[in-house]
């Protein structure tokens, strides 16, 4: 049966069903839904599949030209609620949606969605890879909601420089939030939404700003995550520390500089054109190619698949295969953490940020060890920790 949430926050439990609005618990009555646009956190536990996992898109981009009059009207119905709600400055944060907006235009809203997603599963095969956009979706899900503790103070040091000050200006005016876009990229790296707070493009002088809810932020991310996967799926052993150090002693020994050895492999990896035997005498790129590239599209272990050409081929297949990777930890994470007061706060491309209680830094081990075992085997993982996302970054 299809349905429609009227919230996605665990807190504001609404649903709309055969025609009808239901409210707190007993929405949840007797429940039958099946399908719908989207997860919200109270549908954790049901059997439930998702239209937005199928398409990957919004409603905007995949709405049926039969339809698009009826949702172009309600949907700027809605819109100009929005508005009028963002300019009255009513957080949607914390609040209930379907308190703010009437009922008639809910109804008439839910109507159309449940006519577009009706439409979508009939015409939209279910991906290969949908269990693991599901997980991935509940955890940015979850971050989505947790509150970011923002403490100006700590850039008082730098307030003299007008870039600080402009920054923090835009900073502020954005809700304290960090909303990922689990379809904004080709490859499947994360990118933020709209009004985000832009974590992923946070510059290193504004991270200071950031403190965590709990005691400390632990950063742990991949040693040289990209060099690694191609490693993997050469089949190649990986050696159990810096790989960069072992590339600069095993494939340019003549070379002093590990900044200089970097750029050399990464300048070969993702050039197709480029010409370096010392390269090529150790690593094979045609070989990892030819396993998920079919001249056309690259097709992952994650059930990916990307229309490129030759010279994006390489790195298209790299990054998604690294971003999908440090994804499936960090839900493997999440789940182990789910009775503790430790979370991930964040993730920033191969980092998973945790906000950690000091009472239970004995699960940090562990943490590092589930993020470590990787399906490409075991991954070094670096950490760092402080009071602040500054020092932790």
């Amino acid at each position: 049966m299809l349905f429609q949430t009227l919230d996605n926050k665990q807190e504001c439990i609404g649903v709309y069903a055969d025609g009808k609005l239901s409210f707190d618990e007993r929405a949840l009555q007797n429940f039958q839904g099946t399908r719908t646009w989207s997860y919200a956190s109270y549908l954790e536990g049901h059997d439930v599949e998702y239209a937005y996992l199928y398409c990957g898109s919004s409603l905007e981009k995949v709405c049926p030209d039969s339809l698009r009059a009826d949702w172009d009207f309600v949907n700027n119905r809605m819109k100009a609620y929005i508005r009028s709600l963002v300019e009255a400055k009513v957080s949607l944060n914390d609040n209930c949606f379907y308190d703010l907006v009437p009922e008639r235009l809910l109804r008439d809203y839910c109507f159309i969605k449940n006519n577009i997603c009706s439409y979508i599963f009939e015409n939209y095969e279910r991906p290969i890879n949908y269990d693991h956009l599901l997980s991935t979706n509940k955890l940015l899900h979850n971050i989505s909601f947790q509150r970011l503790n923002l403490n100006p103070f700590n850039l008082r040091s730098q307030m003299h420089r007008q870039v600080i000050r402009n920054s923090l200006r835009k900073l502020q005016k954005l809700e304290p939030y960090c909303k990922y876009n689990l379809f904004g990229s080709k490859t499947g790296r994360l990118t933020t939404r709209r009004n985000s707070f832009p974590i992923l493009t946070l510059a290193k002088e504004m991270r200071p700003i950031l403190e965590p809810q709990n005691d400390m932020y632990v950063g742990m991310d991949f040693n040289a995550a990209e060099l690694r996967t191609f490693m993997a799926l050469e089949g190649r052993e990986q050696p159990p520390g810096d790989v960069h150090e072992w590339n600069l002693h095993n494939v340019y020994p003549r070379m002093k500089s590990l900044k200089k050895a970097k750029k050399r492999f990464f300048s070969w990896l993702y050039n197709p054109e480029s010409v370096d035997d010392l390269s090529s005498k150790i690593y094979n790129r045609e070989e990892v190619l030819n396993k998920h590239w079919n001249g056309t599209t690259v097709n992952t272990i994650y059930g990916r698949s990307m229309r490129t050409d030759d010279r994006r081929a390489l790195s298209y297949l790299i990054q998604s295969t690294t971003a999908d990777l440090v994804l499936e930890q960090a839900v493997k994470m999440h789940k182990l953490l789910k009775p503790f007061r430790t979370r991930i706060a964040f993730i920033i491309h191969d980092e998973v940020v945790l906000d950690v209680d000091s009472r239970e830094r004995l699960l940090l081990p562990r943490l590092k060890n589930i993020f470590s075992r990787t399906r490409l085997g075991n991954y070094l993982v670096n950490t760092k920790e402080g009071t602040d996302f500054g020092i932790a970054a």
